[in-house]
């Protein structure tokens, strides 16, 4: 008995803690976006809709929802490539084979703030390593933070350097499931290395994939940190995406309505888009 009133109160206070820190604040920010907020102490006014006709009407968030899904969509894929290569390499016969399983996942162990001022100092001008190596290659001084198409793709890239390791870490624990009988099967039939990789390893990984993409897509079209640290959604708004958008609308422009709404309809977008994927990619593997 004892022990039963000790899972029950864990479960309760589980939930407890969830609704104070996740149910709470997203309930009242939906219930802000209904209404006029100029600071979180002003009276709010009701308003319906008008903030979402308003933020759906402004080129601003159509234009902070393409660079959110440009960022997540090349950030995803490239995770997902390089981590099923990762997981391939470090699945297959290579000396010291754990110990670079454990280097693999370093950098997901990193804190996003060390990273992001690690990266900010190498790509520092005129005194970063990355920057001084790139003079000395002859190729003058490089603005990394100045132009916008270097700026995406500096996020991008460390994005894509941080959480590869997870996307490894997942397939490969996938592909130790794999029967080593249907490599066996498609050799004896006169499969290539490409062809029992597409038609074998693939179809059998199907499963931790569906998982890996759902997941690293929700993060990475939520992702704040890395961008907010690395460039602050510049240059020229060049990197802010739905995130950075609601939080300088609700935190520097005191427009905590608007904020409200972008998070809202950032919430909606996403929604709508795991419905659709698990229609597309059901997770139920069974006959």
């Amino acid at each position: 008995m004892g022990g039963d009133r000790t899972i029950y109160g864990l479960f309760f206070f589980g939930l407890a803690l969830t609704a104070v820190v996740i149910v709470y604040p997203a309930v009242y920010a939906i219930e802000l976006s209904f209404q006029n907020a100029q600071s979180f102490i002003s009276e709010p006014e009701w308003v319906g809709f008008d903030n979402y006709v308003r933020v759906l009407q402004d080129a601003e968030f159509w234009n902070a929802l393409w660079r959110g899904i440009v960022f997540a969509g090349t950030a995803i894929l490239l995770q997902i490539v390089l981590g099923i290569g990762f997981a391939m390499l470090l699945d297959a016969a290579i000396p010291f084979k754990r110990a670079f399983r454990g280097i693999a996942i370093l950098p997901y162990l990193l804190p996003t703030l060390i990273v992001a001022l690690t990266f900010r100092w190498m790509l520092n001008d005129p005194i970063g390593v990355i920057t001084v190596a790139m003079q000395d290659l002859g190729f003058g001084t490089v603005d990394w933070f100045g132009s916008p198409t270097l700026a995406m793709g500096i996020v991008i890239t460390i994005s894509v350097w941080i959480w590869t390791p997870f996307v490894t870490v997942a397939i490969l624990a996938g592909l130790q499931s794999v029967p080593e009988s249907l490599y066996e099967a498609a050799k004896v039939d006169g499969a290539s290395a490409w062809q029992r990789f597409w038609h074998v390893t693939i179809p059998q990984l199907g499963p931790v994939l569906t998982v890996v993409v759902l997941l690293r897509a929700i993060w990475m079209f939520n992702k704040f940190d890395i961008v907010w640290l690395m460039t602050g959604g510049g240059p020229l708004q060049a990197t802010e995406h739905l995130p950075i958008l609601a939080y300088r609308k609700a935190f520097q422009s005191y427009d905590v309505s608007t904020g409200a709404t972008v998070s809202t309809i950032s919430f909606l977008i996403l929604a709508v888009a795991v419905l659709i994927y698990f229609r597309m990619f059901p997770l139920d593997t069974k006959d």
